[in-house]
């Protein structure tokens, strides 16, 4: 057996998810205006569209709306040899400090995880420099070692004035999706952010929430329909295809999560009526259940590593309520003195999943064979066929600036 596999885990044959996915249908560049975008409905087997801005349309009032906040940083570099080859550095994730707004903050130096473009060019007594002209400093990396297909960096400047978000933000480029065969342009610096992201970090965006504009949250909050916030950082393995024929044999990335407690009070008042925007928040709250069962299941301190396996929801069978499994982590952070719950998430959601916070899921249209239609396979009970069926019949936008879609969970 795999070592990544569950006993409870039947095959899952990826050759299943795939569909046409004609290059002419991936949405190179975004809408003029964003919540224009066209909107599919699915609710009980059934397909209707709409537009984007009429979304509170398909939302109860009373419900509660959850968005991951994360922004989008510009984490490619360029860095050049004296001889002139070029090294390009993509930085994924923090390493020390570990903390992705310490690290972005350090003004003194940080060790990222990266991957290296040109790497074999890059040998490791060789430290690279890179001027930051618009500030007026030069910036250093040297490589360290080898994290499967990445590497660590560290890097250092030379004026302690500046942070390293500042840096990355004079010199840096936005990593916008490889699928869309393009370079970044100035306005993607615009249109790949959400209207609502603050927290840096993320090196993708959460691009269901692409298409919020404060018209629509206005509209929202007017209808009675709540919002709150949770920040997951997007990493790099969002992209990643699965490439085992057994789904269950690949190995999902690991993020970094935040959600404050009173985001949590919050989704226990509404239990019931919880909607998510896009994968990175489903993928957040339906964690929480599993961190909440480990914290009524031991005595952990405020200082222990929380962390949701890829298969912890296929392990074993699960008495807990889901609002007993919340109120575990309210608990916990009353009597660790904490008002935000960090973890990491690895957790795949597939089909034969049972979710136990999330009940409609607003997304955009995935790739053919990921882990991402799995998931929204899972929440539909299987019907994602007629639902890309039907988004490919009627001209939808397919991928990160393409349409969007409003799913309700088939129970």
């Amino acid at each position: 057996m795999n070592n990544h596999q569950s006993p409870m885990t039947p095959p899952i044959y990826i050759a299943d998810y795939n569909y046409p996915l004609p290059d002419e249908r991936i949405a190179k560049y975004p809408l003029p205006e964003r919540d224009r975008s066209k909107l599919l409905v699915y609710r009980d087997g059934q397909v209707s569209e709409d537009r984007f801005y009429n979304v509170g349309d398909y939302i109860a009032p009373g419900s509660l709306l959850i968005y991951n906040n994360t922004r989008v940083i510009q984490a490619r570099l360029a860095f050049h040899k004296p001889t002139g080859a070029r090294i390009e550095v993509f930085c994924l994730e923090p390493l020390a400090p570990h903390d992705y707004q310490l690290s972005l903050g350090s003004t003194t130096g940080c060790e990222w995880k990266c991957m290296i473009g040109n790497a074999k060019k890059w040998h490791e007594q060789d430290r690279l420099a890179l001027p930051v002209d618009k500030l007026g400093i030069t910036l250093y990396a040297s490589k360290g070692a080898t994290m499967g297909n990445a590497y660590s960096v560290s890097f250092s400047w030379d004026n302690t004035d500046f942070s390293f978000a500042e840096i990355l933000d004079a010199i840096g480029e936005l990593p916008i999706p490889p699928y869309l065969n393009r370079p970044t342009e100035e306005s993607d610096k615009m249109t790949y952010q959400t209207v609502y992201s603050r927290i840096k970090g993320s090196v993708a965006a959460p691009t269901a929430g692409l298409h919020f504009t404060e018209n629509v949250l206005a509209d929202l909050h007017h209808r009675g329909i709540e919002t709150d916030e949770v920040t997951l950082h997007v990493g790099a393995g969002t992209f990643l295809p699965v490439k085992t024929a057994d789904a269950n044999e690949h190995t999902m990335h690991s993020e970094i999560i935040a959600v404050p407690r009173k985001a949590i009070e919050h989704l226990i008042a509404h239990l019931g009526h919880i909607v998510a925007v896009g994968t990175t928040s489903m993928r957040t709250l339906e964690s929480l259940y599993f961190i909440g069962v480990q914290l009524a299941d031991t005595s952990m301190d405020s200082t222990d590593e929380l962390h949701v396996s890829q298969f912890e929801p296929y392990e074993r069978t699960y008495a807990m309520t889901t609002c007993e499994a919340l109120q575990a982590i309210v608990d916990w952070l009353e009597r660790t003195h904490q008002n935000t719950l960090h973890a990491e998430t690895q957790i795949m959601i597939k089909p034969g999943y049972q979710f136990r916070v999330v009940d409609q899921l607003i997304t955009n249209f995935h790739q053919p064979q990921s882990t991402l239609l799995l998931l929204v396979s899972a929440f539909v009970g299987g019907d994602w066929k007629t639902i890309y069926d039907y988004a490919l019949s009627h001209d939808f936008r397919f991928l990160s600036y393409g349409d969007s879609s409003i799913l309700s969970r088939r129970k």
